[in-house]
């Protein structure tokens, strides 16, 4: 018996003739997946180079931030100098006088006279040292006590507290029994009668009231300064203890004839000067002033 084979071929479907066979597309899947895994990490963790990079930058821009800010700080506290404030002149000395724009003690005007104004002085805190010296204007001994005060004023203190400067600084006479005359934003330097002791005070800025933090240095006092009524000349200048004893005694003086007030008991000379050494003797303002009080019909 004899057979006959056939071969019969099937049809496929257009979609299967078609199609890739699916072992041509595995070795490009695996490669191209390596390839990602190989390049995963090295977006995603930054190098050693650009960590560097990057903390320069940070740097730097940190730097530019507090560059920026000092400098402006330092144009704003140039202003103040280079921007004075002036007073009502009543002659041609005191249209010279300039001093900062810094605070300074508030007061009222109460009378003018030719010779003298007449004020009644708001109250006020302030940082004082015992001189030194027995001269009120002695370089040394006002050295000394200027840098005692802004060492102070500029962090040595318990809250590392940087303030700002006032004017005037003043110096004062001091009584033997250690009462000490008020003081205001100039430096104020006073002498005891008897042992011929003067105090320099930096008047403090009026923002602190009496939260003022406490001087490290125990050569230094905090004290409030009550409101009082003074007699108060200007000149300009260099001040020495000459000139201030000879503008002491002819405001003593000028005193006498006031019909309105009267040298208070005891009242001890002030010094307050306004200007930083720098500035030229004739634009300089320089104040002595002394303690009054209304006379009683």
């Amino acid at each position: 018996m004899a057979f006959v084979c056939r071969s019969f071929s099937l049809p496929l479907p257009p979609s299967q003739t078609t199609q890739k066979p699916r072992l041509s597309r595995a070795p490009v899947v695996s490669a191209f997946s390596k390839e990602e895994r190989r390049l995963a990490p090295a977006r995603g963790t930054p190098s050693a180079l650009e960590s560097r990079v990057s903390l320069v930058l940070a740097l730097v821009s940190q730097a530019t931030t507090a560059t920026q800010r000092r400098l402006e700080e330092l144009a704003e506290e140039t202003a103040k100098y280079a921007f004075p404030r002036r007073y009502e002149a009543r002659n041609f000395e005191e249209a010279l006088m300039s001093v900062p724009n810094l605070e300074t003690v508030k007061y009222r005007v109460l009378k003018q006279t030719e010779q003298y104004e007449i004020r009644e002085v708001k109250p006020y805190y302030v940082a004082e040292t015992t001189m030194p010296s027995r001269n009120g204007f002695d370089f040394n001994g006002a050295s000394q006590s200027f840098n005692v005060l802004a060492s102070y004023l500029f962090g040595k203190n318990t809250g590392n507290e940087q303030m700002e400067m006032t004017t005037p600084v003043y110096t004062q006479k001091v009584e033997s029994s250690g009462k000490k005359m008020d003081m205001t934003t100039p430096v104020i330097t006073k002498r005891s009668s008897d042992q011929e002791k003067w105090q320099m005070s930096f008047v403090m800025p009026s923002k602190y009231g009496s939260n003022l933090p406490l001087p490290k240095d125990q050569s230094v006092t905090i004290k409030e300064v009550p409101k009082k009524i003074v007699a108060v000349t200007t000149f300009s200048g260099f001040v020495t203890d000459e000139d201030v004893i000879r503008r002491e005694s002819k405001l003593r003086e000028a005193l006498k004839t006031d019909l309105e007030f009267q040298l208070k008991a005891g009242a001890l000379v002030e010094v307050a000067q306004f200007n930083p050494p720098f500035t030229l003797p004739f634009t300089r303002r320089n104040e002595i002033a002394l303690e009054v009080e209304r006379i009683t019909k």
